[in-house]
């Protein structure tokens, strides 16, 4: 008998694509902190995630009465018409994200507008409004997810244990602060630091921050355009490689995107470079003209179809070439010349300087006269006593 789905149960079916796991929410939460335009994003999560996700921004915020539908499946201020998927400037689009995460954990949302004069709160559990009110906070919005997957126990057995599931959330920050060096992110887990970024734009700091400074010391800067397509980021020298390719990131438009395409040019473009079975480190953003991606490929939007992959190869291809080409490499040395003595070190002399053999004026040192020595002297009536002088012991005779 065929008949229609309840709407709570259609609801935990589309989240299974769009919330996998918590490094999931912090994806779409952090996006869509970028897109109201914050410049400044705090993310904190105990328990891997699975306990507490809290997203909070500086963003333009949620209007009041806009606050419930920005929970209803498919509600987005992203999308309009069929003809804007051609050209999407921000990450979401699908309007599916929020409604997915409020309907399998407890969600409370704190946010407040430039023309607000209070902020709005509302609370959800299973997708369903619980509390709803008026609060005290700053311009901006704060997401706070809890015990994610409590009412689909299904769900959460099949989760990794909490350090792993944290460390996927830190490949994801690790991922939006490459792709958005011009955002400030903290990040936090369990209550210690795992990443600060300064939010200035400087893409090698934010190397440094995640890789660290040997990498981010081995980098080559990359910037080529092409009919409209623009490439540019950050490439590794090639004795800076990897045996696996997860230190190969690409973004478009800062989206973080897997590409076939791409890899396969990176990895030509270094051929002769690298050791058999050894990768690249790079960090490329693409930007194209409309409507040569489509981003609308996989509700996770990791995917992208190019319009022209082989002008998309020829780019990134040529790119790389060209910065590893300016760069010395390699130190030349040449064997039919020998190589040049350093000629000792000569001692300069001031021309200024006169020589002349007049004695210096030097103060005479005074010698101290010597004491005079005391002689006795003999008294007239001192006479000398020739009497031979008795031993001193005496020795008796036998």
């Amino acid at each position: 008998m065929i008949h229609v789905l309840d709407s709570n149960l259609i609801d935990k079916i589309a989240a299974g694509e769009v919330v996998e796991r918590p490094a999931s929410v912090v994806k779409e939460l952090v996006e869509n902190s970028v897109d109201a335009g914050a410049t400044e994003v705090t993310i904190e999560i105990e328990g891997g995630g699975i306990d507490l996700i809290r997203v909070s921004d500086n963003g333009k915020g949620i209007a009041k009465e806009e606050l419930r539908t920005a929970f209803l499946r498919h509600a987005t201020s992203k999308l309009n018409k069929i003809e804007d998927l051609e050209a999407i400037p921000t990450f979401g689009f699908r309007g599916e994200a929020l409604s997915s995460i409020s309907s399998v954990a407890e969600v409370e949302v704190i946010t407040k507008t430039a023309s607000d004069e209070i902020a709005h709160r509302l609370v959800l559990s299973g997708g369903v409004v619980t509390e709803e009110g008026e609060c005290a906070a700053n311009q901006g919005t704060s997401m706070c997810i809890k015990n994610l997957f409590f009412n689909t126990p299904a769900r959460r057995k099949f989760l990794k244990k909490p350090a792993t599931e944290g460390s996927l959330v830190s490949e994801v920050m690790n991922k939006m602060a490459m792709g958005h060096p011009e955002v400030a992110f903290k990040y936090t887990a369990n209550g210690s630091r795992m990443l600060q970024t300064g939010g200035d734009g400087n893409l090698r700091e934010n190397i440094f921050q995640i890789y660290g400074r040997d990498t981010a010391s081995k980098l080559i800067e990359v910037k080529h355009e092409k009919d409209g397509y623009v490439i540019s980021g950050m490439i590794g020298k090639p004795e800076l490689n990897r045996g696996n390719r997860s230190y190969e990131n690409f973004f478009i438009a800062g989206r973080a995107v897997k590409s076939k395409i791409v890899s396969a040019a990176a990895e030509d473009a270094y051929k002769g470079r690298l050791m058999t079975g050894k990768f690249p480190v790079f960090i490329l953003d693409l930007r194209v003209p409309d409507g040569c991606v489509d981003v609308n490929v996989h509700p996770a939007k990791l995917e992208v179809r190019f319009s022209d992959e082989g002008k998309i190869y020829e780019l990134v291809k040529t790119a790389i070439d060209k910065a590893l080409g300016g760069e010395e490499l390699i130190p030349k040395v040449s064997w039919d010349q020998s190589p040049k003595e350093k000629a000792p070190e000569q001692l300069k002399i001031d021309n200024e300087f006169e020589y002349t053999a007049k004695p210096m004026d030097t103060p005479k040192m005074k010698v101290a006269e010597p004491a005079a020595v005391h002689t006795p002297v003999a008294a007239d009536d001192f006479t000398y006593d020739t009497k031979p002088a008795e031993p001193l012991i005496a020795v008796k005779s036998l």
